[in-house]
């Protein structure tokens, strides 16, 4: 059932690497059935997968270092080995337990806690790439209302594309919650495309900066963020995280360092304003 995984694991010189019994891991393991659904995703031999520069990149984003069991994870993010992040920073892995246990937006786990020697085998039915900004929005249903409006018929911007990009990317997201504050601002904004179509690409567009991979960490107290839109938003640390909009709005940063492979996502609890 795992033969695919063991040759790949063969082929990325990872084999030593996972069976180091002074370390210990969780591996998400991929049945046959997934590797040969992933091969024909990408339209790749099994040959040429085995021979690509980035199967270890690819291995490493299904192991977690530590013992984790299935009864250890919550809904949220972890990191795993994969340093293929802006940076060499790690791109977060989405859990979703509910009843069951879900990754990365659709590879459930079939057969949970296989215990090995130097940790534990989840076994899974898709194989995981790492995912872009755009793939971490699309895996979260806290994010629905954001995708929409990323993805309406009438954008004449492109932000699918422009987000998919090499980047890296800073984005201040929105929750579903946040998107439902600002139609109810507003009688007659019952739906997202209620708003003007300048009005939403501008508030998009404030939401995204090319200002790199900025992590919260990085982030001091007074800094100025440029944003696609084109002005700037004001990092104030004073009481929490928070960013000050032109206008004086004063909003929440309630997620940091969501990790995508082209850039950082950090959750707000309200739609930044710009000035319009």
């Amino acid at each position: 059932e795992l033969s695919i995984l063991v040759e790949a694991l063969q082929a990325a010189n990872l084999v030593d690497v996972l069976a180091d019994l002074n370390s210990t891991f969780t591996v998400l393991a991929p049945t046959n059935d997934a590797f040969v659904d992933i091969l024909a995703e990408l339209g790749l031999t099994k040959e040429e997968l085995l021979a690509a520069p980035n199967l270890a990149d690819i291995l490493l984003f299904h192991v977690i270092d530590g013992d984790v069991r299935s009864t250890d994870l919550a809904t949220g993010y972890v990191k795993t080995l994969n340093t293929a992040g802006p940076n060499g920073t790690s791109p977060s892995l989405r859990v979703v337990v509910d009843g069951g246990v879900t990754f990365n937006g659709g590879s459930t786990v079939t057969t949970a806690d296989v215990v090995a020697d130097n940790g534990v085998v989840h076994i899974i039915n898709k194989v995981m790439l790492a995912p872009s900004i755009v793939d971490l929005a699309l895996s979260n249903d806290a994010f629905t209302s954001l995708v929409a409006a990323l993805t309406a018929p009438d954008n004449t911007t492109d932000f699918v594309g422009l987000l998919s990009g090499d980047g890296p990317f800073t984005v201040f997201a929105p929750t579903n919650d946040a998107f439902q504050a600002l139609l109810d601002s507003e009688p007659s904004w019952n739906v997202l495309t209620d708003i003007p179509l300048a009005v939403r690409e501008a508030v998009l567009a404030y939401h995204a900066s090319t200002a790199g991979n900025v992590q919260a960490g990085d982030l001091t107290d007074g800094q100025s963020i440029p944003t696609l839109e084109g002005s700037n938003l004001t990092v104030d640390l004073s009481s929490g995280a928070q960013l000050i909009t032109g206008s004086g709005q004063t909003v929440n940063i309630i997620v940091t360092d969501v990790q995508g492979t082209n850039g950082i996502v950090h959750v707000v609890d309200a739609v930044l304003i710009p000035v319009l």
